[in-house]
């Protein structure tokens, strides 16, 4: 754990009754920076997110945030000192809009920038739609001119990659690197490996419960048990035909 660190979640365990998901994890956001947190599906990852959330309790470990420690945090709380959880499921209420969803936002935080946000993720057409309607992709354009038009000091994304075609992810990945660029902490997790690595600063490996610092995003691409283990012997082969 970094004390630069605007986030952190330190030494962290969970159980689900039998079944040993997190034993000694730790993950930290650090401001102006992006932390990328990869591992194979079911390993804990989302589990850990929510916890340095606030969102689910751990058995054990520490959330710490702004300096402040937590034991039990609670989102609520973490949300008022400036932290925005973007869970992997919709963040959207079925019932309301896009237009009234920005509405609340700019109510609750005065002089958030949601026209700016609007469009960035070219939401204008879509702003008096429900989430029903919208595409898969079009619903985490929607969260993520959310996240940016709060502003906060603290992003925890669950697959913010997820559903978006070939161009709006590099419209997130565009508005992540500027989110950091203005001292917003970032921690993002996901399955789209590429996008990921390449809008990191630094990347958490998760396997067998645990975390692995492997450093910047060359430094990972370099880590033969990490590549091997993650991402596969194929997909390992391939990398090395291309290098050579």
């Amino acid at each position: 754990m970094s004390d630069a660190s605007v986030l952190a979640a330190d030494s962290i365990g969970k159980s689900f009754g039998r079944r040993t998901v997190l034993t000694a994890a730790s993950l930290w956001a650090r401001s102006g920076r992006i932390t990328a947190l990869l591992g194979r599906n079911g390993c804990g990852k989302t589990t850990l997110l929510r916890i340095a959330a606030g969102w689910l309790r751990p058995d054990y470990g520490l959330v710490v945030f702004h300096g402040r420690r937590f034991l039990r945090a609670r989102l609520a709380t973490l949300a008022r000192l400036g932290l925005f959880y973007l869970p992997e499921r919709s963040l959207l209420h079925t019932t309301r809009t896009v237009r009234q969803h920005l509405a609340a936002l700019a109510r609750s935080f005065p002089g958030a920038p949601v026209d700016e946000a609007v469009a960035m993720f070219h939401l204008a057409d879509l702003l008096d739609r429900k989430p029903p309607t919208l595409s898969g992709g079009e619903r985490r354009r929607a969260e993520l001119a959310l996240a940016l038009a709060r502003r906060p000091d603290c992003l925890l994304a669950d697959e913010p990659f997820r559903d978006l075609a070939p161009h709006d992810r590099e419209l997130v990945a565009g508005s992540l690197r500027g989110m950091a660029a203005r001292g917003t902490a970032i921690v993002a997790t996901g399955h789209e490996v590429v996008e990921l690595l390449d809008v990191s600063d630094e990347v958490l490996w998760m396997t067998a419960g645990t975390t692995h610092p492997l450093g910047g995003p060359a430094d990972a691409r370099a880590n033969f048990a990490f590549m091997q283990e993650y991402l596969g012997a194929t997909i390992l082969r391939e990398a090395w035909r291309v290098q050579s």
